[in-house]
């Protein structure tokens, strides 16, 4: 082969190769979606997220480099990652990296702004720690969302990018908001029954119980969970934290201008366990059992720790606010601190979650127009109806007592008593929640030295009747027409009630009492069908017979029985 020959193979070799290289560089550009203008306007600050072999939804890691390598590109200062995509009302997260000097909890000042057509939410970010800085966003309209950051760190300032807001999916209806004046539903239009526990300190006990307490919420009895954001002292719960939510070391060596992140990761951990379960997380921001000196935090504190919170955990769809468990027990503080609680929270949370205020012997003024329910400790459960023409909003019973067998007359309840409770409260009008004390240590011991679990602490396991029978009743509630109110079905000397919706549906309860007959007057040109609920053995018996006007209807002579009436279509 002549010289010249091998000169014109090898040409065209070298030819083919480069041109195989190039057509691999153009797909893995049209891959990552990222043409050059973009990569130069990515150098100047604009903040363009990849596509191709990224999952939708998946955070994407941009790095600082000097050229571009699968899957990242260099944006100069402040390395980001973010979605491409985000399912309506879930969260859309922006993470930047900058200074670690100083005190970033105090020093940095970092905004988002969120833009979709005419709508415009600008919302804080706060610190994550190790050099991260996060903005978390609930986008509440599908489309394309473009944002800005501003920042009073250079490193951190007029970050630019946009993501896609997808269709919520089947079994994400949104945040829950008051619907009506004293219902609830969710931002899609589904109505939220409210169906609560209490477990004040399931979050800081480490993940084997706390796992196993999602475990058994996942049997669906509740769909609201009240937890402490602080940890707890009281009886029966003496163990430390794993974590504490400020640096420093225990019992009151804490430094209140810097909060630990690992501490509210773990919470927000908690708050998506809850959220893939359709569990509202109810957070209670302060309350007075307490051995750490986080009870009486000064304001500058305080304001930290409310913008942080908020920050942190409001882009979760499940979350509400509660200002406190027990607000009046918290001696330190006056009636105008709580209503500056509120007002901030009111304020500061763009996404204007549920707020409350939780009660022990004084019951706060719900009439405030910041508060969006009223959260009531009383065991009257009856007079939700009440509550309701007072307030003229949601009436929760968050504590009515609760079943266990404690010696504290709060928290021995038998589960009868506990379930009669909550149908009470709901032919009334309110809703009601679920609460466990059962001690079950053998040899028993004081209460301020037992390790023992009860669930209204620490979670884990329930062990009470009541939960099964609540269940029983949420279907129940789940299953009828929606947004029932009180309704005089019976004479209003008579203590008994019932909701419904007049000439189409009443559900009445006779508690503990044990007619053999009930006589009511049903509308005279409708014909009803009638079952018996017995609210203890979850049992459902249609009455054979139709009924129609003045009603004689027999019942089983024993307590804890209902009625469901329905007209025939």
């Amino acid at each position: 082969m002549s010289n010249q020959g091998q000169f014109v193979r090898l040409t065209a070799a070298i030819v083919l190769a480069c041109s195989l290289i190039l057509g691999l560089l153009r797909s893995f550009a049209a891959a990552q979606d990222l043409p050059t203008r973009e990569t130069h306007a990515a150098h100047l600050g604009t903040i363009v997220p990849l596509d191709g072999p990224v999952l939708a939804g998946k955070p994407v890691t941009f790095r600082v480099k000097d050229t571009p390598s699968d899957p990242h590109w260099d944006l100069g200062d402040g390395a980001l990652c973010a979605q491409v995509k985000t399912e309506k009302w879930k969260v859309f997260e922006l993470t930047l990296e900058g200074p670690t000097t100083g005190n970033p909890f105090t020093d940095v000042k970092l905004f988002g702004k969120f833009i979709n057509d005419n709508d415009t939410i600008s919302v804080q970010g706060f610190y994550d720690g190790e050099g991260k800085y996060k903005v978390r966003f609930m986008p509440q309209k599908e489309g394309k969302w473009n944002y800005i950051t501003t920042c009073n760190v250079k490193q951190l300032n007029m970050k630019k990018g946009n993501f896609v807001c997808t269709p919520a999916q089947k079994d994400n209806h949104g945040a829950v908001s008051v619907k009506d004046t004293f219902n609830f539903a969710y931002a899609d239009g589904t109505p939220h029954n409210s169906f609560g526990t209490t477990s004040y300190a399931w979050v800081h006990q480490g993940d084997s119980l706390a796992d196993l307490t999602i475990k058994t919420l996942s049997k669906g009895y509740f769909n609201k969970m009240r937890m402490c954001i602080f940890p707890k002292s009281y009886d029966w719960n003496n163990n430390e934290p794993l974590l504490y939510p400020f640096e420093g070391t225990p019992p009151k060596n804490w430094d209140f201008t810097k909060l630990n992140p690992a501490y509210f990761r773990n919470i927000e951990k908690r708050i998506q366990q809850l959220d893939s379960l359709g569990i509202e997380a109810d957070l209670i921001v302060f309350h007075p059992y307490d051995r750490w000196g986080f009870s009486t935090l000064n304001r500058t504190t305080e304001d930290l720790y409310i913008e942080y919170i908020i920050a942190r955990f409001s882009a979760y769809k499940n979350v509400w606010w509660s200002m406190a468990n027990e607000w009046d027990f918290m001696r330190v503080k006056k009636l105008s601190d709580w209503d500056y609680y509120i007002e901030q929270f009111a304020r500061k949370d763009k996404y204007h979650h549920l707020i409350s205020i939780h009660n022990g012997e004084r019951i706060y003024d719900h009439t405030n127009p910041l508060v969006t329910h009223a959260s009531i400790q009383g065991e009257e459960t009856y007079k939700a109806k009440e509550y309701r023409k007072k307030y003229k909003k949601p009436i929760i019973f968050d504590e009515c007592r609760y079943e266990g067998n404690i010696h504290l007359s709060w928290g021995n309840l038998t589960a009868k008593s506990m379930t009669e409770k909550f149908w009470r409260g709901i032919v009334n009008g309110g809703y009601v929640g679920h609460g466990e004390t059962y001690v079950t240590e053998n040899p028993l011991t004081f209460p301020n030295k037992s390790n023992d679990v009860l669930w209204w602490s620490k979670g884990g396991d329930l062990k009470g009747e009541s939960p099964e029978r609540i269940k029983f009743l949420r279907k129940i509630i789940e299953t009828s027409p929606p947004y029932l109110k009180p309704v005089p079905l019976f004479e209003s000397w008579m203590p008994f009630s019932a909701i419904g919706i007049d000439n189409e549906f009443y559900l009445a309860y006779f508690h503990d009492a044990q007619p053999k007959i009930a006589i009511i007057d049903l509308p005279e040109k409708s014909i009803f069908n009638i079952e018996i609920i017995d609210t203890w053995n979850m049992t459902i018996t249609p009455i054979k017979k139709k009924f129609s006007g003045h009603s004689l209807i027999e019942l089983p002579a024993k307590p804890y029985i209902a009625l469901r009436i329905v007209k025939q279509k």
